[in-house]
């Protein structure tokens, strides 16, 4: 019962992004590896395999190494003089005081302090930047950038800078992910993993192909994304299947990972309608750019840390009852109704029901009982700290 719940919770999720349908380098390798396909974002990719349930298939991520097919996502690079000072005048993040070759989460913000996607910046160094953002917002970041480029440039009449996007027919992106990424991965990569800490990014030969080896990820779990020339990026895949802890692993599992990790969906648990604060994302407005000012919203961002937003995204758990999907409301024990799910699935890890939310910020104490609405039937459910399941990033030793 969890595990059909699970399937056609997740399986409404993928369903109803549907716009044109591309594919990715690794289309027909999905199909023949027994592939579920599905449209998410505008491409084709697999929801899950034949020799996995997507329960399984999550169990297994959070105990070896899975290997997700993320080429959808817009993979960018930035180069020239300024272009750090450039890429800031779009997000919240500080990447002048970044270490070369390291990277952070960061968003995209409009006028109002909303949010226009989270991408992560990684410095490559200071005159060159390489960014991955959702897919779903690509063609939007493609205008962000090319627009906020162009006003750049009028200021800075000198500045060099270009940006290249890279379409999935020519640089692919695969996610390993898992307690055991490290360690299959190093059997085929020319650099020492031991020293590529979280959120470090770095050049390297992955089975004697140039790739971008970056450690992060959207599942909790140590591992790594892997820009790949699409040419090779089967060859890749299948280098790394050769080893019996590193199976194919599809969107289901990747959305019920990233819930039990307490990550946001863009779309779902974020938008352009919802501020870094009201996300419980202050920690993305970093010390020096709430000083300078010098991005967009940002009055209406340092507004909300002075003052408390109205709203906080929270976590919530229950022990009984249907998962409580998008849309489901959040009451309180009078009824009153206070806010919504965003998102929500059974966590294979827990054996219960998780979903994140928004509600008045005055109820959002952890503990705090609630209860949800789903197909008119009330179920108790209680505010939870997030991430769900701990977090195991392989961090640099302070």
């Amino acid at each position: 019962m969890f595990k059909s719940v699970l399937r056609v919770n997740l399986k409404r999720n993928f369903v109803c992004r549907t716009f044109a349908s591309e594919r990715t380098a690794l289309y027909d390798f999905h199909v023949n590896k027994g592939g579920k396909i599905v449209n998410f974002g505008g491409y084709l990719l697999p929801v899950q395999y034949n020799d996995l349930s997507i329960v399984n298939s999550h169990l297994f991520t959070r105990k070896n190494a899975s290997i997700f097919d993320v080429s959808h996502m817009l993979q960018t690079e930035i180069f020239g003089k300024g272009c750090v000072e450039f890429m800031e005048s779009l997000c919240t993040a500080d990447i002048q005081n970044l270490g070369d070759n390291s990277g952070s989460l960061t968003v995209f913000t409009n006028d109002r302090g909303g949010i226009l996607d989270d991408l992560i910046v990684n410095k490559i160094h200071d005159e060159h930047l390489y960014v991955v953002s959702n897919a779903a917002m690509k063609e939007s970041d493609k205008k962000i950038m090319m627009t906020g480029l162009e006003k750049y440039k009028k200021s800075n009449t000198s500045s060099n800078i270009t940006i290249k996007f890279h379409d999935p027919s020519e640089t692919s992106l695969l996610a390993l992910q898992g307690p055991k990424a490290a360690e299959n991965l190093q059997k085929i990569v020319d650099c020492d993993l031991s020293q590529l800490y979280f959120m470090n990014t770095t050049s390297a030969t992955v089975a004697n192909v140039n790739c971008r080896v970056t450690r992060c990820g959207y599942t909790g779990e140590d591992g790594f994304e892997i820009s790949i020339p699409s040419e090779k990026s089967v060859e890749i895949a299948e280098e790394l299947l050769k080893n019996e802890d590193v199976k194919l692993a599809g969107l289901g599992a990747r959305d019920s990972l990233r819930l039990e990790a307490g990550l946001c969906l863009y779309g779902n648990d974020i938008s352009e309608n919802t501020t870094p604060i009201d996300g419980a994302l202050t920690w993305l407005v970093s010390k020096r750019r709430r000083e300078q000012k010098n991005f967009p919203g940002a009055e209406q961002i340092l507004e909300k840390i002075r003052n408390a937003s109205e709203v906080k995204r929270v976590g919530l758990q229950s022990e009984n009852g249907p998962p409580a999907r998008q849309g489901a409301f959040i009451l309180n024990d009078s009824g009153e109704q206070l806010g919504t799910v965003t998102s929500g699935c059974p966590s294979p890890s827990l054996g219960k029901n998780i979903a994140m939310g928004y509600i008045p910020t005055k109820f959002n104490k952890v503990g705090t009982k609630v209860n949800l609405k789903i197909r008119d039937k009330l179920y108790n459910a209680v505010i939870t700290k997030m991430p769900f399941v701990k977090s195991n990033y392989y961090q640099k030793p302070k």
